[in-house]
């Protein structure tokens, strides 16, 4: 008859069998590259061949509707010449800049918003009302306030981002189980602590989402930004790129400016916010949400 510690052994040990993330084997993890990879393939596949027959049915212009070869020979022609590449490094090395910027803002912003009730009440249907704004509404501003330089720039981008992660803090302090930072206060965790410890931890999804919705307003915000204020002194960024081909009327241009801004936005999430996203929920043995 199995001794009363044995059974406790067990109990344990399978406690820890449910709590510890499934590892991946090799075929497992070859088949979860190829269901992230094929689809998106297949798509733009589709797309691209979807767009080369309407251009061969000539249902608009050229002008209009360029076909995929000449979009793929201006692209071709600007990374050969590595002009793309500079046009990237100007819009991205400002957009990374001031994005870190604005999470120092909105981190201490958003626990004073969740921890604090007249704060909240003061400031928190503001936050909400900026976060609907549309950021392009701040360039004219910005650009009166300190003229087409890149104060101008980081001034719209973190107006685009500190809301979204300031309410995205908000929202996942709010999820929070009213017993943890009980337990903090038990065990003698000050504010300071508590907020480090326990806050942040447990509100990281919350946090986490908040970070890439800031990412992409502030990202969206440098755009239009960029577009509108054009300036030697601001650099070409991919805005600028993009609002050469709309000025000299020329679609491939558009169209290759277009691509770039969305593989950013596709690289960032893949190689910054996807990984995050999966050492979360991994952490939190939410290993079949991860994709």
């Amino acid at each position: 008859m199995p001794r009363l510690d044995d059974l406790d052994a067990a109990v344990e040990a399978g406690l820890d069998a449910l709590d510890t993330p499934p590892q991946e084997t090799g075929p497992g993890r070859v088949r979860r590259i190829l269901w992230a990879v094929l689809p998106p393939v297949a798509f733009l596949a589709v797309a691209i061949g979807i767009w080369q027959a309407l251009w061969a049915a000539a249902f608009w212009p050229e002008y209009q509707l360029p076909a995929p070869l000449a979009v793929w020979d201006e692209l071709w022609a600007r990374i050969a010449d590595a002009q793309a590449f500079g046009f990237v490094w100007t819009s991205v090395h400002r957009a990374v800049l001031g994005f870190l910027v604005a999470i120092v803002i909105a981190t201490p912003l958003g626990l004073l918003v969740a921890k604090v009730r007249v704060v909240r009440s003061a400031i928190g249907p503001f936050l909400s009302g900026l976060q609907s704004l549309p950021s392009v509404a701040w360039v004219p501003a910005a650009i009166l306030w300190f003229g087409v330089t890149p104060t101008a720039m980081y001034a719209v981008l973190l107006l685009g981002s500190v809301p979204s992660i300031a309410n995205g803090l908000v929202a996942g302090i709010d999820q929070i189980p009213p017993i943890l930072p009980r337990v903090g206060k038990v065990l003698g965790a000050g504010r300071l602590q508590a907020s480090w410890h326990i806050l942040l931890p447990a509100a990281l999804p919350g946090y986490l989402a908040g970070l890439k919705q800031g990412w992409a307003f502030s990202w969206r915000s440098l755009m239009a930004a960029e577009i509108i204020a054009v300036s030697p002194l601001l650099g070409k960024g991919l805005g600028a790129y993009l609002d050469d081909g709309r000025t000299l009327s020329d679609m491939p241009t558009v169209i290759s400016a277009i691509v770039l801004i969305l593989l950013v936005g596709v690289g960032i999430e893949l190689l910054v916010f996807r990984p995050l996203e999966r050492s979360v929920l991994r952490a939190r043995g939410l290993s079949g949400s991860v994709r």
